[in-house]
């Protein structure tokens, strides 16, 4: 097992679940007796991960840690903090209080289908290539529309990947990478950890096949046959 290069997960958990249309936010909701984070958390308690940070919303700070953390016995969790009022704020809390690590796993944790598999590709790709990213093929045709929603063109499909997490990276890297872009006036809708880096440094990502179970949990549509699912032992 490859431990001598120490590597940590952040997993984000801070989201408002909106779109769930539930009193209880999506990463509280409860699959087959435990809340959805449970099974992120599980995964990275399981794997080779040395450290884990928990980034939670404001006020929900002392809950995780007693009604996640503890009662669930993640000791891998070595704190438990405070996001920002966007992903990549979030993202960034969470980065700064890792100390001594090499490389950090970045994954949102309304991604309960995570498995070992790509955990342990995940951590052997970033340990050689510096940075890469979780995603599959795209199984469809995809169109690049103007600001009027016409097509201006369509790109290949064999080179369109729908990106997934977790996202990984040298921790130096990436923390310079998150410094830069947040210390900047640049006007960036930032919707992934790549896109942090590939602006602030233009450093090549690797892309590694994840899996198409491995969704996102954004709507009620979403939880369509998760009490069924098999979850990892």
């Amino acid at each position: 097992m490859d431990i001598i290069k120490r590597t940590a997960a952040v997993v984000l958990a801070g989201g408002s679940g909106k779109r769930m249309n539930s009193s209880t936010k999506k990463q509280y909701i409860d699959i087959q007796g435990r809340p959805l984070i449970y099974y992120s958390l599980a995964a990275f308690e399981k794997s080779n991960i040395n450290d884990v940070v928990l980034v939670c919303a404001q006020g929900e700070e002392d809950y995780c840690r007693e009604e996640i953390v503890k009662k669930y016995a993640f000791h891998k969790v070595v704190s438990v903090v405070t996001g920002g009022k966007e992903r990549y704020n979030s993202v960034f809390e969470g980065l700064k209080v890792l100390k001594d690590i090499e490389y950090v796993l970045i994954h949102d944790g309304a991604r309960p289908f995570i498995s070992q598999d790509i955990i342990a590709r995940t951590i052997k790709t970033v340990h050689e290539y510096d940075a890469c990213v979780v995603g599959v093929p795209s199984k469809d045709t995809v169109k690049i529309a103007d600001s009027n929603d016409f097509i201006q063109f369509t790109p290949k499909r064999s080179s369109v990947w729908n990106i997934q997490t977790p996202q990984a990276f040298k921790y130096s890297l990436v923390y310079g990478a998150y410094e830069k872009i947040l210390s900047s006036d640049c006007d960036l809708e930032i919707t992934d950890d790549a896109m942090v880096v590939e602006n602030a440094v233009s450093f090549p990502i690797k892309l590694i096949e994840g899996s198409y179970s491995n969704i996102k949990i954004t709507t009620i549509e979403d939880l369509r046959g998760v009490e069924s699912y098999n979850f990892e032992d």
